[in-house]
């Protein structure tokens, strides 16, 4: 196409001839092979349409007939002069763009552009081969056979009138594609070139450096030189052309055609002495024709452009010469004849001339001459033939008569003899000869050429390095032009280009990772709905259950206890890890490793501020106050940031969302984890629900939240830096309702504020209890290893087979710390304190190179019970660690902090209530010890432990006993006290490495990210110490003694009823007289009465349907009586009683079990209704507020969860729902106190479910059925988690009466016929003394741990139809069939004092109509009599 474009446009050839190196663009086309070094990598071709781009911008709209130029950049590649000259090796494409593959985004270093050489006189040129470019290097495709394979000639060829190289139909393709170039160059050369004559001419000759320059580094399809004859030959041709055509005017060519003939001379005489097949016959023929055409030979001083045309006959004359010289011998008669005529016709040569000529022809006259060595091959007698004459005409009739007889007096006649030939051949041999020639010949020729043609030469070495420099600068000025279009073109294009190809690329992946892990959740959610099908009570249960393995939950009580155990569906049972177990290995815990002293130096920080919010955060929180209270009811979104949920087994990234009205946390991981919550972290909360937010560090980084509810789920969630506080801010300018406090508050602060210390030392909170919210407060929480709750040791003896806790000797010595606890350790300890010294500064002295609390350490008591079992293994590189290693005995690990001052760990909350880590229920192999070969499975336990049960419960005991309540403050005063740091801890014995204290590491200080991991690591396994929670002395507890006497004295509060056992009493109250009494009970968190200032509400329902709402006061110093109770005056009046809506079921008995108050005493839920529903009435005006249907038949029982969040219902179609109840604060449209739909559906019954029980903060619904099934699902998911059976005589079951799950988790049943029953189950605590189960006909109060009585049964004579338990646990409530009310309390009033009474009493103006001191006592026989 190119070929037919210039051929057949004028204006194409003389665009692409404007175009800055066009020369090193088109004849880059005859490269074959680079100048690279074997073995390398090619090189692609850059595209010409780069260079040519704007030079046919404008063809591009209007295109040639026969084709069009969109293939011929994929066809034709090239590479820049500059680029080939320094062997570059990056992509020719690299240079234009850098453009990304498709599969993956490329980024390759561009070329810098190439500084040009300067002009200088030593600049080779195509006459000098002793200067010659390096020499050519081998190179692996051809640029003209890429175009073989791409491109086809369908035009037809010009006219040989134009071209001279006109195809040969039997060429190899190939080279027949060389001469289509070579025309091309041709053309452009030769007709595109503008402006003035040395202009036009340097371009012209920029493509023989050019030529030379490609010759000397790569391999050509044709050799160089033979392009260049090629170009001259057709140079030659189109200058007659032109001459013919000038019609006479040949003065204007001449200087042009002077430069082709100095060109041509300087080509032939310097490239074609090596190569005489360069000296082609077309040349000859051309130059010769030209001459002739100028008439140059006849050239006399007046003829116009005289010195021009004499110049141009004597580079002529050279030339017919140097043909003469040439072997080939039709070239060389025909310069013979040629030179002859004009000797004899035209030329009058002088003698300089003469000499030129004898001396340029006589060299094959003459062996012995100059040139000997090169002709003495040669046939003597084919040479002689055409020489003689020209020899006879110039001796004859151009030298000098007088000089040929005076120098040569024996050369033979030239007039005519037919023997002159051989007498001329012999007479050169002669002596006479010889001395002619190298006295006279050859000195002559030498100046002569020398006046004649240095000149020349000069001219054309001042024109080759003219040529050279414009090359160069051509180059350079390419490269700049370039590299802005490259900067231009990146900009423009690729940069767009590529941000759009990542966008697109990351969308993809977006959603294929959305897809994938919806894919994922998808399946789950299947194999969790098939799970629940086939299970044991499943639609589809399969014959065979599989066993089931268990793993710690992370529900919580509201004693902070995790107690419950739930299913492992994903168990492993780690025999790998077991079988690379190193039980002779002797490597030292991964806590112990050392940290880079440099990166450690890098993260100190020297001052330690408190952990608190800016300026600016408080600001923020202010203003919201004011704020929130005209916030719409429309749900708006506050703040969206990234964040980390921590949780023990992963780090789950995913996005927080705070809005008016709830947090949301989106589980942003790739693969979503069945929890136990559903599939993934994701969850959603009321933030009505939220009770505590506390600031929290998390790796040292103060940048984490605890959220915890009011349900006690609690969630751990980590921020970028300075992300927290913002957060927190936030979140508390909502003002959530239920939030405990509001406000900037540190950990010191906070505990001042929660007055825990002053409860605990009046003994109004266990030991337990203050413990477990000293860590918290101190940021100690489940979820992060490296700072679980702490707990101490607190006994020393685990060898006695009786424990004898009135003895101190069991104890152990809490004013120390555990390293120095044994007398013994202390001179190491403070020695090595002492003596140690760090060159550096960076590592302040310690005293213990390891911590009493860290991740190993918990794994290490945990290590039975998953996921701790997972976790323990990934932390030893996936194996167990040394079974000698392992807590195998309790005894045993006090011994080992007895005999090491380097293990130092303390306790975990376990120890003190929950049993099941001491029982690998699992099944591990756990190794066995070397010493005696034994395997570890279960924990040993000391001997006046019965069952690990036994243990804990003794375990518990002990930490509440008086011994250690009368010295905890002191192990508070070196974990959270004042001797945790500072002089005091030093004093203590109780220095730790430095990086275990908060705000000592700066991790955000070390600039490498790897080793800034690295750090965080060791850090988290090598433990935290709780922030400093007091700077004084922590204050003593009291006694029991002085805390009874200060409760008498001082205290509003009534007296446990479980305390104080022995002194039972009853008093009775008549509220409905001969309707029996089915439910009476105080709500735990109801707004104060409305009939007398400062008591609660008591809630009545009698079995005709009729309600009661009594005041209630429990106890009151002032008024020093059990209790002060107020019968409504509604229940006496007929006019203003008010009843439930009605009617009944048949067959459904009204008692409690259908009967259950809200939480707030406003609504009571109702069950049992003819229609199935579910209702919900509101007690102060005993109107209907809402009617569920969701049930297929009739509602038989109820059940609320201490929180006051969800509602259980059970059915006689054999299932289960569970309701959320809706707060009263939100709108009017959901004033029917439950949502419209239940939360859960829960099935499994084969019979009508008789009971129901529901623990919120357990995650747990417990129903009970007539057939005597008791099963146990998850609140949240609604999963199935196991069956529970109760013990029954002739194997015949028995219905289950009553179902209650307590605080801490136990679960008792009461059968109709077998009694009360305990489970453990899934969940268990200690025992704790004020829970009793009241049950029976007669009042039977049991001990939980035994279920055995713990006093005499109280007979009350009378049915019993209710029972329940004010919230203070100061009395028992108890519903007679015969409409009393029983009142149980304990304790012996003092005096009533009247006075104060009537005063308290009758402060109100209304009228009471019936008070009741409690004076009066219940006599059953008296009134079973009646």
């Amino acid at each position: 196409m190119l070929f037919h474009l210039i051929y057949s446009s004028e204006d194409s050839v003389k665009q692409l001839a404007r175009q800055p190196g066009w020369q090193d663009i088109l004849t880059k086309l005859y490269v074959k092979e680079s100048g690279r070094r074997r073995g390398e990598e090619e090189e692609p071709a850059q595209d010409i349409s780069e260079a040519f781009s704007e030079g046919f911008s404008d063809l591009s709209q209007s295109p040639p007939p026969g084709g069009q130029l969109k293939n011929f950049g994929d066809s034709l590649n090239f590479k820049s002069f500059d680029s080939m000259e320094q062997g570059s090796r990056s992509s020719s494409l690299s240079n234009t763009v850098d453009i990304p593959s498709s599969s993956r985004l490329l980024e390759e270093e561009e070329e810098g552009p190439q500084t040009p050489m300067s002009s200088q006189p030593e600049t080779p040129s195509p006459m000098e081969h002793s200067k010659a470019f390096p020499g050519p290097r081998p190179r692996k495709s051809s640029s003209l056979s890429n175009v073989l394979d791409d491109t086809s000639y369908s035009t037809e060829p010009p006219t040989a009138d134009t071209i001279s190289n006109n195809s040969n139909p039997q060429q190899a393709p190939e080279e027949e594609l060389c001469n289509l170039l070579t025309n091309i160059v041709f053309r452009v050369l030769w007709s595109g070139s503008e402006g003035c004559e040395d202009a036009v001419w340097r371009e012209r000759g920029q493509v023989f450096s050019v030529l030379t320059k490609l010759g000397s580094s790569c391999q050509l399809v044709r050799p160089p030189d033979d392009i260049k004859r090629s170009l001259l030959e057709m140079m030659l041709e189109s200058s007659l052309s032109d001459l013919r055509d000038s019609q006479g005017l040949a003065l204007p060519h001449i200087p042009s055609l002077l430069r082709l003939l100095r060109l041509l001379q300087d080509f032939l005489f310097a490239e074609g002495t090596d190569n005489q097949t360069l000296w082609s016959e077309k040349i000859f023929e051309g130059v010769v024709n030209l001459l002739d055409r100028l008439q140059a030979w006849h050239t006399t001083p007046t003829t116009p452009g005289a010195a021009e045309l004499k110049e141009m006959a004597q580079i002529g004359l050279r030339i017919i010469t140097g043909y003469i010289q040439q072997q080939h011998s039709q070239v060389c008669v025909m310069a013979c004849v040629k030179l002859h005529s004009l000797l004899q016709t035209v030329l009058c040569l002088s003698w300089e001339e003469v000499c030129f000529l004898l001396g340029r022809l006589g060299a094959a006259l003459w062996p012995a001459g100059a040139d000997s060595d090169r002709v003495s091959n040669l046939g003597a007698e084919a040479l002689l033939r055409p020489l003689v004459p020209v020899v006879r005409t110039l001796l004859d009739q151009h030298a000098d008569p007088t000089k040929l007889q005076q120098l040569l007096p024996s050369l033979p006649p030239t007039n005519g003899s037919p023997t002159f030939a051989q007498d001329l051949h012999r007479y050169c041999s002669t002596a006479e000869w010889q001395l002619f020639y190298h006295s006279h010949v050859g000195p002559t020729m030498q100046q002569y050429e020398l006046d004649t043609f240095g000149k020349s030469h000069d001219l054309m070495s001042n024109f080759w390095n003219s040529c050279f420099d414009a090359l160069m600068s051509t180059a350079q000025k390419r490269e700049k032009d370039r590299a802005d279009c490259r900067a231009k073109f990146q900009e423009l294009i690729v940069d767009p280009f590529v941000k759009r190809v990542r966008s697109e690329n990351s969308r993809y992946m977006s959603v294929q990772k959305l897809s994938n892990s919806q894919q994922g959740v998808v399946w789950k959610h299947w194999k969790s709905l098939r799970r629940l099908l086939t299970s044991e009570r499943g639609a589809w249960a399969n014959r065979d259950q599989p066993e089931v393995k268990w793993k710690l939950s992370s529900a919580e009580t509201y004693s902070k206890m995790r107690l419950k155990l739930v299913p492992n569906y994903n168990f492993n049972s780690h025999s790998e890890a077991s079988a690379l177990r190193d039980n002779m290995g002797a490597e030292s815990p991964r806590s112990s490793e050392p940290l880079p002293l440099a990166v450690a130096k890098e993260a100190k920080v020297s001052d330690m501020e408190d952990d608190q919010l800016e300026e600016e955060d408080l600001m923020y929180i202010d203003s919201q106050v004011e704020e929130g209270e005209e916030e719409s009811q429309k749900e708006k979104l506050v703040l969206s940031e990234d964040c980390e949920l921590i949780t023990i087994v992963a780090v789950v990234p995913g996005r927080l969302e705070v809005t008016t009205h709830h947090i949301y946390f989106y589980d942003g991981s790739s693969e979503k984890e069945e929890t136990e919550e559903g599939i993934g972290f994701d969850f959603k909360r009321p933030l009505y629900q939220l009770r505590e937010v506390h600031l929290r560090r998390y790796n040292l980084r103060r940048s984490a939240l605890e959220l915890f509810f009011i349900d006690q789920a609690h969630y751990f969630i980590n921020f970028r830096k300075k992300v927290r506080n913002k957060v927190y801010s936030r979140i508390l300018g909502l003002r959530p309702p239920n939030l405990f406090y509001f406000g900037s508050r540190s950990p010191q602060e906070l505990l001042k504020a929660s007055n825990l210390t002053q409860k605990w030392v009046c003994r109004e909170i266990s030991n337990f209890e203050y413990l477990m919210q000293l860590n918290t407060i101190a940021g100690r929480t489940y979820n992060d290893l490296s700072q679980y709750p702490v707990f101490p040791w607190v006994l020393c003896d685990y060898t006695s087979p009786e424990l004898d806790l009135d003895d101190p000797a069991v104890f152990r010595d809490l004013s120390k710390p555990i390293g120095v606890v044994n007398p013994r350790h202390a001179q190491v300890v403070r020695e090595k304190y002492e003596s140690f010294e760090d060159p550096t500064g960076t590592v302040d002295k310690f005293h213990y190179g390891t911590h009493y609390s860290n991740a190993a350490g918990v794994m290490h008591y945990m290590i039975r019970m998953e996921p701790f079992t997972t976790l323990h293994i990934q932390l030893q590189s996936g194996k167990f660690d040394c079974a000698d290693r392992q807590f195998a005995s309790v005894a045993a690990a006090w011994q080992a902090r007895m005999e090491s001052p380097a293990d130092v760990k303390e306790l975990i909350p376990e120890f003190f209530y929950f049993p099941e880590f001491l029982q690998n229920m699992n099944g591990f192999n756990l190794g066995c010890l070397q010493v005696n070969q034994e395997p570890v499975n279960e924990v040993f336990l000391p001997r006046w432990a019965s069952s690990r049960e036994d243990f804990i419960r003794k375990h518990r005991k002990a930490l509440e006993s008086e011994h250690v309540s009368a010295h905890l403050h002191e192990w508070i005063d070196l974990i959270f006290g004042y001797k945790q740091r500072g002089p005091e801890a030093v004093e203590a014995l109780n220095v730790f490495y430095y990086c275990t204290y908060e705000g000592a590491v700066d991790l955000d200080a070390i600039a490498n990210e790897t080793e800034r991991k690295a750090l965080e690591g060791i850090i988290s396994n090598f433990g935290q110490t709780p922030c400093q929670l007091l700077k004084e002395p922590h204050p003593p507890r009291m006694s029991a003694e002085n805390a009874s006497r200060r409760q008498a004295r001082i205290d509003t509060l009534p007296p446990n009823l479980f305390e104080q056992l022995d002194k039972l009493r009853p008093f009775v109250e008549v509220v409905s007289d001969g309707n029996p009494l089915v439910q009476a009970v105080v709500p735990r968190n109801q707004t104060r009465s409305f009939i007398i200032h400062g008591s609660d509400v008591l809630v009545t329902v009698s079995a005709n349907g009729q309600i009661g709402t009594h005041s209630w006061l429990p106890y009151d110093k002032n008024i020093a009586n059990y209790f002060t109770f107020s019968k409504d005056p509604t229940m006496s009046n007929p006019k203003t009683q008010r009843f439930l809506s009605g009617p009944f079921s048949p067959g459904v008995e009204i008692g409690a079990q259908v009967l259950v108050v809200s939480s707030d005493g406003r609504l009571l839920f109702s069950g049992g209704h003819w229609d199935c529903s579910l209702r919900v009435t509101m007690l102060g005006k005993a109107k209907m507020v809402g009617r569920i249907c969701r049930h297929i038949d009739v509602v038989t029982c109820l059940a609320l969860d201490l929180c006051g969040i969800y509602l259980i219902s059970g059915s006689r179609d054999t299932t289960c729902m569970v309701w959320q109840v809706l707060q009263q604060v939100e709108p009017v449209v959901f004033s029917s106190g439950l949502s419209p739909r239940p939360v859960q559906v829960l099935c499994g019954h084969d019979q009508e479910v008789t009971c129901v029980s529901i623990s919120t903060e357990l995650d747990m619904a417990v129903s009970g059925s007539k057939d005597g099934t008791v099963i146990v699902h998850s609140v949240r998911r609604g999963q199935y988690l196991r069956t529970l059976r109760p013990p029954c005589e002739n194997c015949v079951s028995a219905r289950v009466a009553q179902l209650q799950v307590g605080m801490e988790g136990h679960m008792v049943a009461h059968t109709r016929h077998g009694g009360a029953h305990r489970w453990e189950g899934e969940v268990r605590t200690a025992c704790v003394l004020c829970e009793r189960y009241p049950a029976g006909g007669n009042l039977h109060i049991r001990d939980l741990f035994s279920l055995n009585p713990v006093v005499k049964p109280l007979a009350l004579k009378v049915p019993i139809r209710s029972v329940s338990v004010t919230k203070e646990s100061s009395h028992i409530l108890v519903g007679l069939e015969d409409g009393k009310l029983i009142v149980v309390g304990a304790g012996k009033p003092e005096e009533v004092r009247s006075g104060q009474f009537s005063r308290r009493l009758w402060g109100s103006t209304r009228r009471i109509s019936q008070v009741s001191s409690g004076e009066t006592e219940y006599n059953p026989a008296e009134h079973a009599g009646k």
